[in-house]
């Protein structure tokens, strides 16, 4: 089943692990409810969760201002570092698509957009055939990438472009993150070169004090992504 595009809000993946996808989306759901909407984020599964520091649902929700609970947030949470798929195995379970797919309506309900950010890379496994570009397609919400903006990430974008348009996606924008105070000679060239090779828009987001809500830029321009 298909979903039809929602009027506002976007899917934050990004072309590996650790590139800053939770901030990107943390810092787009800020922005959005900044102008005055009402913002329901979603992630789809959560692992790590017994590593220090605040979950990735919380800080999303913090951004957000929003009232959802852990379970509307993130229906599949795990202790483990791992891929979903693993994690939920060792769990003793399975990630159900339908599941997920009824969990993003009910958090989307009511709200004037929706964030969700999705796990890992496009291609990592939710279910077993199931991959979170699969889910990013039945959302139907326009993608933004999140990416390192030092070496090698040229081609790990332009990998991740392809994968998504491949799959009927529309790329809004690629966000280097996290983009130094005074980026070198690489970072300019890689943020240049994906614009043109991917033809994509490409923005930058520097380090967040993720304490303070209040001290992040306001990313107007995505706001209607």
């Amino acid at each position: 089943m298909t979903h039809h595009a929602r009027s506002q809000g976007v899917f934050v993946t990004g072309t590996g692990t650790e590139v800053g996808k939770t901030v990107v989306a943390a810092a787009i759901a800020r922005t959005l409810a900044a102008e005055g909407n009402r913002v329901a984020v979603f992630k789809p599964a959560i692992t790590g969760l017994d590593e220090d520091g605040e979950p990735d649902q919380a800080l999303l929700r913090r951004a957000a201002g929003s009232e959802q609970s852990d379970e509307e947030i993130a229906p599949y949470r795990y202790g483990p570092p791992m891929s979903p798929h693993l994690a939920a195995e060792l769990a003793g379970e399975e990630i159900a698509p339908q599941r997920l797919r009824e969990a993003v309506d009910a958090a989307a309900a009511g709200a004037d957009a929706l964030v969700c950010e999705g796990v890992g890379g496009l291609f990592v496994p939710l279910a077993d055939g199931y991959l979170v570009r699969d889910l990013a397609v039945e959302l139907g919400l326009p993608l933004v990438i999140a990416a390192s903006p030092g070496l090698g990430t040229i081609n790990h974008t332009l990998l991740t472009i392809e994968a998504a348009r491949s799959a009927g996606l529309k790329v809004s924008a690629v966000v280097l993150t996290p983009w130094p105070e005074k980026p070198d000679a690489i970072g300019r060239s890689n943020r240049d070169t994906i614009a043109v090779l991917g033809e994509v828009r490409v923005e930058t987001l520097p380090t967040l004090d993720l304490g303070d809500p209040d001290s992040w830029p306001q990313l107007a321009s995505w706001s209607h992504i």
